[in-house]
């Protein structure tokens, strides 16, 4: 693909399926100059915190600035990277735990170049997207909210 790729919507309201994770790398089957992808997918864990056990996280976001960001981090990943292919999924809403909330699917030619653009890419959006993140803690209805590590 060319430098100027079109934005894509990043956003999804809920987890991210693995149905939908599943037809993402079956799509890519007829790709045949891929020889390698690589995803990421970040689930939500069942932290002990203070109040209780976590539940699961409400994200909320800038929307309009945070789709902005994630078409920048885009362009950079394929101007920095040997890539293919490059698609990004974040929840938005309430995510339980043991579900997933980002999805970050990179495919290249070749391994190295997709195992290198997809830490940049996470590492980019822990950094710089403005999303926010509510925890949920047990059924008390309290919330901490979420520091991007």
């Amino acid at each position: 693909m060319e430098k100027g790729h079109k934005p894509k919507k990043v956003f999804v309201q809920g987890p991210i399926s693995p149905e939908f994770v599943s037809k993402s790398i079956a799509s890519h089957q007829s790709k045949t100059n891929i020889g390698a992808h690589a995803i990421f997918l970040g689930q939500i864990r069942a932290d002990q915190k203070a109040g209780g056990i976590v539940t699961g996280i409400e994200y909320s976001a800038y929307e309009e600035m945070a789709e902005k960001t994630f078409h920048e981090i885009r362009e950079t990943a394929f101007e920095k990277f040997e890539l293919t292919c490059l698609h990004i999924y974040h929840s938005l809403g309430v995510v339980p735990t043991g579900e997933i909330s980002l999805f970050v699917f990179v495919s290249s030619p070749h391994r190295r170049a997709a195992f290198e653009a997809s830490e940049f890419i996470v590492e980019e959006i822990k950094a710089n997207v403005p999303i926010f993140g509510k925890e949920l803690i047990g059924e008390s209805g309290e919330y901490n909210w979420k520091e991007n590590k």
